[in-house]
């Protein structure tokens, strides 16, 4: 029968075996399939991303791992200027510090002065708890330094001499490093000579500085000092080179103390500019300068007229005007006096009493024999001289 007939009939056409119903249904069987399969995968993602997140939220809560101390092995841990929390911890992570960065950062941010570390070699040790070390950090009193204190008057070989005793470095390595004045920064005046130039301060050299890094942060001490007290300003309107004002504020450190030493400035610079004064012959006769022509650091010993004839070009006792260069290193007050001398007459001073530095002054000759005759009354009840 046809497909023609069936219609006639009122009747769905016929479809053989294997016609387009069977069709549908076999289609229907790779879809469901594909179905399944992509509801598993939207399943699957649906658990890996709860799973996740609760991962996620877990860590978010649970503590970074840490360290529980105090600590190992000692180490010297260094800060360097610009450094974040973060780089500090991988720092401190490396170095086997801190167990985790995240351990460091989560102690510095419960720390409210963990923004104020300074940089600088901070004494840690090994495996410490990431609180303890934040600890460590924050307190500058920490920071590994050497200290090293130089006065004001100290000659460069005192200075080598305290520097060899407090740091452990040898003098030949100091000797090194003046050997190179470019490198230490001294100016062209100096003429290599590092006399008078190693700024007397307190300073703090950290582990890593060499010889070479100390004379020089002295030598940037001094810039710094010559900047704040105008040095070359206050030079030419004196009318003389900072090399000879810093020359003259040593023979002053030498010489004398406090208020006494705008008037010794005074003293020096009418010799100076008063050669023909029919007395001082511009000598300036100071002894300071033949004790250093002697390499003496006992300014305090007396005289003889063995050492007043010391062939030396520092020796003022027979050489009219300056010395060559300083003879130690002066401080702010002394370069103050150089640049601010008092006005007055004056070409003698006599420190009449060695203790309290009292010092007196005069432009007559006699009275100039009173005041030391003053001294050696002095001296034969006290121990100072």
């Amino acid at each position: 029968m046809t497909d023609m007939d069936d219609l006639l009939r009122g009747q769905q056409p016929s479809t053989p075996a294997g016609g387009r119903r069977a069709q549908k249904q076999r289609r229907r069987g790779p879809g469901c399939l594909i179905a399944l399969v992509i509801l598993a995968v939207l399943v699957g993602a649906g658990y890996w991303g709860v799973t996740t997140g609760i991962g996620k939220v877990k860590d978010q809560f649970s503590s970074a791992d840490d360290y529980p101390g105090p600590g190992g092995a000692d180490v010297t841990f260094e800060v360097k200027p610009g450094d974040s929390i973060a780089e500090m911890g991988r720092g401190l992570k490396s170095a086997d510090i801190v167990a985790s960065v995240e351990a460091f950062i989560d102690a510095a941010n419960g720390n409210a002065q963990s923004n104020s570390i300074q940089a600088g070699y901070y004494p840690l040790k090994k495996q410490m708890k990431a609180s303890d070390v934040v600890a460590v950090l924050v307190d500058p009193d920490n920071i590994v330094t050497t200290s090293v204190a130089i006065p004001e008057g100290f000659t460069v070989d005192q200075i080598v001499a305290r520097l060899v005793k407090e740091t452990g470095f040898k003098k030949e390595e100091f000797e090194a490093a003046l050997k190179d004045p470019q490198a230490l920064g001294l100016p062209a005046d100096a003429k290599g000579n590092a006399e008078g130039y190693l700024f007397p301060a307190t300073y703090s050299f950290g582990p890593d500085e060499k010889p070479a890094d100390m004379l020089h942060d002295m030598v940037g001490r001094w810039q710094q000092a010559a900047q704040q007290n105008e040095l070359e300003a206050g030079a030419q309107a004196l009318g003389y080179t900072p090399h000879e004002i810093m020359t003259i504020a040593s023979l002053i450190e030498a010489e004398g103390r406090g208020k006494y030493r705008a008037k010794i400035s005074r003293v020096i610079y009418n010799r100076l500019e008063n050669p023909d004064n029919g007395t001082t012959n511009g000598l300036l006769e100071i002894d300071a300068t033949v004790n250093y022509a002697l390499g003496r650091d006992d300014l305090g010993v007396a005289l003889t007229q063995e050492d007043l004839d010391v062939d030396s070009p520092y020796n003022t006792r027979k050489n009219p005007g300056l010395p060559p260069g300083p003879i130690g290193s002066p401080g702010d007050d002394a370069i103050q006096a150089a640049l601010h001398p008092a006005e007055g007459p004056w070409l003698w001073y006599v420190t009449v009493d060695l203790k309290t530095g009292e010092t007196k002054f005069t432009d007559d000759y006699d009275t100039f024999l009173e005041y030391k005759q003053e001294l050696a009354t002095y001296c034969e009840t006290s121990d100072a001289c």
